[in-house]
């Protein structure tokens, strides 16, 4: 686990009342996790309808990384696409509540899996299966949902509310195998060498630390190049994977893409490019179902090139 963050996923060690605000939160997120998934797409679209109004400093980032990565929209035409990447990840809140309280099984009748024969073949070869994912708002009801046909790990980052934590991790671990904490890097390599499947999201921001400058929606963005060396360590298959809300109906589609050929290819800016551009054609197929508001562009390749989120001064304080 993360030297980082170390955890302590016995419940009975939040029982003191400063965790009772905590525990009226996850109560309430239970109840709703009961909803009928029609109801919860309902709720979450006006959830996120509401963030769009209030929440200024996520719709602006989300404003800035939709003109960057969709020039060719015109200006209302980038609008709608905000407002509903808002009502997007709405649902994908109340979604998690889901994801973490109710048995995957009940919603078995609204997911169809796509692809499944590119995990078996990578499974063959022994060397285990490294999930390529991103950061969709169907985040945490998409890795319940794939538990109904593989048995995986998970990497997360661990949540800053330790008893949120603990619920986060004991609810994932029911559902994976074990859920890895984001630095673990020797837990990886020892569940990919016993040829298990782990979940790996590569596509945010983590600093210029150990990334290369890789396009993402023709902008250079900070690309972690962790993937191509976790590949070439353990000679794992490198399958990429996606899950979106269908259109029109309350329904989910998970897709299991073939497992990267060539992959690694010994240069880490080929790499980077290439997993990016897999993210990029995935995302490009529910734009909305993106976690855009995420800096994804703040660590620029010059660091004397001005940060994109950057607030302004105002004049009277130039």
């Amino acid at each position: 686990m993360s030297k980082r963050a170390p955890r302590n996923t016995q419940l009975s060690h939040y029982w003191h009342p400063r965790w009772w605000p905590t525990w009226l939160g996850m109560a309430c997120m239970w109840v709703m996790a009961q909803l009928p998934m029609a109801v919860q797409w309902w709720l979450g679209q006006g959830i996120g309808n509401l963030a769009h109004l209030t929440m200024a400093q996520r719709r602006r980032i989300t404003e800035i990384n939709i003109r960057l990565c969709f020039p060719e929209l015109s200006t209302d035409e980038q609008a709608k696409l905000v407002r509903q990447t808002f009502r997007s990840n709405g649902i994908g809140l109340m979604e998690v509540g889901t994801a973490w309280f109710r048995k995957p099984e009940s919603l078995r009748k609204y997911t169809q899996v796509h692809g499944y024969e590119h995990v078996e073949a990578a499974l063959k070869k022994g060397k285990g299966v490294l999930l390529l994912g991103g950061h969709y708002s169907t985040l945490d009801l998409g890795g319940s949902l794939i538990s109904l046909f593989i048995e995986a790990d998970v990497m997360q980052r661990d949540h800053n509310n330790p008893l949120v934590n603990a619920i986060m991790t004991r609810s994932r671990e029911q559902r994976y195998g074990v859920a890895l904490g984001r630095h673990d890097l020797r837990g990886l390599f020892r569940r990919l060498q016993a040829n298990r499947i782990v979940w790996y999201a590569p596509d945010q921001d983590y600093g210029r630390r150990g990334s290369v400058f890789a396009p993402f929606f023709g902008v250079p963005a900070a690309s972690i190049t962790a993937t191509g060396r976790i590949a070439a360590r353990t000679g794992c298959a490198v399958v990429p994977f996606s899950h979106f809300r269908r259109k029109g109906s309350v329904g989910y589609d998970i897709h299991f893409r073939p497992a990267l050929a060539g992959f690694p290819s010994g240069d880490d800016l080929d790499d980077a490019t290439r997993i990016n551009t897999v993210i990029e054609q995935e995302v490009r197929t529910h734009p909305d179902q993106y976690l855009w508001m995420h800096r994804r562009f703040k660590t620029r390749p010059d660091p004397s090139e001005v940060n994109p989120y950057k607030q302004p001064k105002a004049k009277d304080e130039q």
